[in-house]
């Protein structure tokens, strides 16, 4: 499994830059994991647009899903320059049913609702969530082809169930909009403290800290992570990489 990161800021991107939005490889199967403000710009440095074979979700906030409006309609111009178009999915949760509905767009895109009790098969990923503690309803995923297995917390403040939902992920892709010392859980946010603690706690392999915030000295996020977690830990950044 290859991860690329789109986009990783929280709220908004910064200038040229993007909101959450990750993109998972295997078996020549193209998986985007949420969707945000400036991805599909940043999606096109890595693949086109049409190329994708699905997307998914884990909640109808506009950092993660902004960029949907124009996946469709990138969609729909190239159904008039290519044949063969077929349907794209996007799967969400059905807590929103109006987010859910503005998940399809005519024949190009197909919202699908996920059931979070269940796995998810999409291509050579299997998928299972978590709920998490956000301001809106909101999913964390665990993926996994058969050989690696990514945890994406997608937004949350830090609850026990996350912690045996990420256990041995070989790369936790946490959440970290505030600082140590910080108190993220009325908006349902996790610090760099709290990403530490998650990633020791669940035994996980290696951190990447996301959803990144517009203030401070970022890299003050890692020496803080590192204090409470004693394994790799990294800043995500336009186009990191990990994984074949």
């Amino acid at each position: 499994m290859k991860l690329t990161v789109i986009g990783y800021w929280g709220g908004y991107p910064v200038a040229g830059e993007a909101t959450s939005g990750y993109l998972l490889q295997s078996d020549g199967f193209n998986l985007l994991i949420d969707c945000g403000s400036g991805v599909l710009s940043q999606l096109q440095n890595y693949i086109k647009p049409e190329e994708l074979d699905a997307v998914v979700l884990s909640h109808y906030h506009a950092d993660h899903v902004a960029d949907i409006g124009v996946l469709q309609y990138s969609r729909l111009i190239q159904s008039f320059l290519q044949e063969g178009m077929k349907t794209l999915p996007i799967y969400g949760h059905r807590f929103d049913q109006a987010g859910l509905l503005s998940l399809t767009h005519l024949q190009h895109t197909k919202g699908i609702a996920y059931d979070p009790d269940r796995q998810l098969q999409v291509g050579p990923f299997t998928i299972t969530f978590q709920l998490t503690k956000h301001a809106a309803v909101c999913y964390a995923m665990r993926i996994t082809d058969g050989k690696d297995t990514i945890v994406y917390t997608a937004d949350t403040a830090l609850v026990p169930e996350l912690i045996p939902f990420s256990r041995n992920a070989d790369l936790l892709i946490a959440e970290c909009n505030f600082y140590k010392g910080m108190d993220g859980s009325g908006p349902g946010h996790m610090t760099s403290e709290d990403c530490g603690k998650l990633a020791q706690q669940s035994e996980a392999r290696q951190l990447l800290l996301t959803h990144l915030p517009h203030f401070g000295q970022l890299s003050q996020l890692v020496t803080e992570a590192k204090e409470v977690y004693n394994n790799k830990v990294e800043l995500a950044s336009s186009g990191w990489t990990w994984g074949a």
